[in-house]
């Protein structure tokens, strides 16, 4: 059964230092707040999982959180690099941190494999790509019935995941509209979950059964934060603040401009400040 609780509790209670997480949104519904308030609290030593590490873990990795990334495609969408996790692997800036790269189609095989409780994910995949040189995490098998080699890479069995949704309702029930990603699957592959929405409302009596993406039963903690998926948008709420992006990249370029941004935007500030800035777009 889903807590109702802060943005605080939720963060403090569910994430602990060295686990393994993930932050899912596939451009759309990215939980910034919930990752924000990781940082706020100081978590450190994580594993961090997510396909398109965009600057929600920039901003994790700068801030000396990630021991680990586990990954498909790291960069800032339609603007470039990943400065600061460029910064982390090349020069070791704020901490060293160890990398697993894998395709896309890989990385949702292995939500799919965890979500169902199974060891690995095989698929077909990784055919003339250099990646099985450098990530000893892929190997291959060969089908029982046909003879086809195929790709199979580990589970992802987060210790928890973090996602945002459009509504919950009182029972816990957690509704998405919009493109949906592997939220889903990141929630039930986890042991524990938090999921950060624009609203509350008493129930989804007059919507579609199908929009109930996650059942109660599946999630830990609920956590009403609007415009908590700020800069990337959440259907129906607000658009994505493309601004935001390409700012991005000029704050990142330089140590002491990111440490004084991080400081002013996330460190001494809370939650209440993504519902004034979807105001402002």
């Amino acid at each position: 059964m889903a807590k109702f609780q802060s943005l605080k509790e939720a963060v403090a209670e569910n994430l602990r230092d060295g686990d393994t997480v993930a932050f899912e949104g596939f451009t759309h519904l990215i939980p910034h707040a919930a990752a924000h308030e990781a940082i706020r609290q100081g978590i450190k030593d994580l594993t961090l999982i997510r396909m398109t590490p965009d600057i929600i873990y920039d901003q994790m990795i700068g801030m000396g959180l990630a021991k680990k990334v586990v990954f498909s495609y790291a960069g800032n969408p339609g603007v470039g690099l990943l400065r600061r996790m460029r910064d982390a692997i090349e020069n070791g800036w704020p901490r060293a941190i160890e990398t697993e790269e894998h395709s896309h189609a890989a990385m949702a095989n292995a939500y799919e494999a965890g979500a169902a409780g199974l060891p690995c994910a095989i698929f077909r995949g990784y055919r003339g790509a250099g990646l099985r040189e450098v990530n000893p995490n892929i190997r291959s098998v060969t089908c029982p019935f046909t003879g086809e080699e195929l790709a199979a890479v580990p589970a992802h069995r987060p210790d928890v995941a973090f996602i945002h949704a459009q509504k919950a309702n009182r029972r816990g029930d957690v509704l998405i509209e919009g493109i949906v990603g592997v939220q889903k699957e990141a929630v039930l592959a986890s042991k524990r979950s938090v999921v950060t929405v624009e609203e509350i409302v008493d129930d989804f009596d007059d919507l579609h059964p199908n929009l109930c993406i996650l059942p109660h039963w599946t999630v830990t903690s609920i956590v009403e934060v609007p415009g908590g998926a700020h800069p990337s948008y959440t259907h129906g709420y607000y658009d994505r603040d493309n601004a935001a992006y390409l700012e991005w990249d000029r704050v990142s370029a330089d140590r002491d401009l990111f440490t004084a941004w991080m400081k002013e935007n996330v460190l001494d500030a809370g939650p209440e400040i993504f519902a004034a800035r979807v105001k402002e777009l």
